[in-house]
């Protein structure tokens, strides 16, 4: 900020339009909660599933979770606002019935903490980019392949990293005999474009395969189908440095499934105690390093900015397998991403704050 003691202003937005709508909003309420205040002037602003947006209180309910019941944007509990596509225009566009369309004031930094279709595929960076705003996280293109897990695969195997064997599915298509006898049983069958574990389904026979596409399908007209890795669950966290030295990897975590769908589903991410944590996990010094160094080049090879959670396998023979990159993971205080950064000395406040210097200093256009 300078010299200057004025507040950073930052709007926090949070639901969007995807099927991860609702852990968009918890995300934000642990986000909201350690922003400090006597720094940041925070501006909620939720999406509905509709895709309307509303400037929300703090207190909203669109930001909590009620025992398993999830939270959801209610855009009518707020005054709707827009945001024009115009570097030279107001920012942010408040729609007050009561009165004439009125400009928010300036703001300095968005926090599009949307996970998934609508948010984290490149869409609302690219509005964001047209607006000349800086937001936390990776650009346009790294958001776009990193969410479209076909597209992240071809990309991390073209740089020398490791993938597991998959085929794709666009609508209408079915798996062939070939493919069949190439990935074999079992097989997970996921929306190209989703996360969260939504739509996702185990298979261990080929009689099942229509039933776990159609509902891949309900979530992506596209669909994976990948052969099963034997291994251990590992993930790593990468954030990027102030001094601009470069990416870094926390230390890695590794998740043990205890539920009986055999995966690390949504309900065992967000429901139910269905899996247990280690973090770190419980690998020997010269793995652990490995898995953080296929963590940043992951995270390079994508072009990713600001911060990426990396998934991966870790077979019995010490074999690296990649999963997914996330490039906007789930941020509540019992997130992964976040657990990994307070192993590794940064705790939760810091770590968004981290965040928010990071798209301060990258400022708005090509990163």
């Amino acid at each position: 900020m300078g010299a200057s003691t004025r507040r950073v202003r930052l709007v926090l937005l949070f639901g969007g339009r995807s099927t991860e709508h609702s852990i968009s909003c918890v995300s934000a309420g642990g986000v909201l909660r350690a922003l400090d205040r006597s720094r940041y002037d925070v501006i909620p602003v939720g999406i509905d599933t509709e895709g309307r947006w509303a400037v929300l209180p703090d207190d909203s309910p669109a930001l909590a979770p009620v025992g398993t019941d999830l939270p959801v944007v209610d855009a009518s509990a707020g005054l709707a606002v827009t945001l024009p596509p115009s570097p030279s225009a107001a920012p942010v566009v408040v729609h007050d019935p009561s009165a004439a369309l009125r400009d928010l004031g300036p703001v300095d930094v968005v926090f599009p903490l949307l996970h998934g279709p609508f948010g984290e595929d490149g869409t609302i960076q690219g509005l964001l980019e047209m607006a000349g705003l800086p937001y936390v996280g990776s650009g346009v293109f790294a958001s776009a392949a990193a969410m479209d897990k076909q597209h992240m695969k071809s990309m991390l195997a073209a740089a020398g990293l490791p993938v597991g064997p998959y085929a794709v599915l666009r609508p209408g298509q079915a798996l062939s005999e070939p493919d069949r006898e190439r990935l074999g049983l079992p097989v997970f069958v996921k929306p190209a474009r989703g996360g969260s574990s939504i739509g996702i389904s185990r298979v261990d026979a080929w009689a099942d395969l229509d039933t776990a596409l159609k509902t891949a399908r309900a979530s992506d007209p596209k669909t994976l189908v990948e052969a099963a890795v034997v291994g251990r669950e590992i993930e790593c966290g990468v954030l990027d440095s102030l001094d601009g030295s470069g990416p870094e990897a926390s230390v890695p975590a590794e998740v043990t499934i205890t539920s009986s769908a055999g995966f690390y589903d949504f309900e065992a991410k967000y429901l139910s105690d269905g899996a247990v944590f280690d973090v770190p996990a419980r690998l020997p010094g010269e793995l652990t390093e490995r898995v953080r160094a296929t963590a940043v080049a992951a995270f390079e090879a994508l072009d990713c900015a600001g911060l990426a959670r990396v998934d991966m396998f870790v077979t019995p023979s010490g074999e690296i397998v990649l999963n997914e990159v996330n490039t906007m993971p789930g941020f509540t205080p019992m997130s992964m991403y976040p657990r990994m950064w307070a192993a590794s000395g940064i705790d939760y406040a810091a770590l968004v704050d981290r965040l928010v210097r990071l798209a301060l200093r990258d400022g708005a256009g090509l990163r």
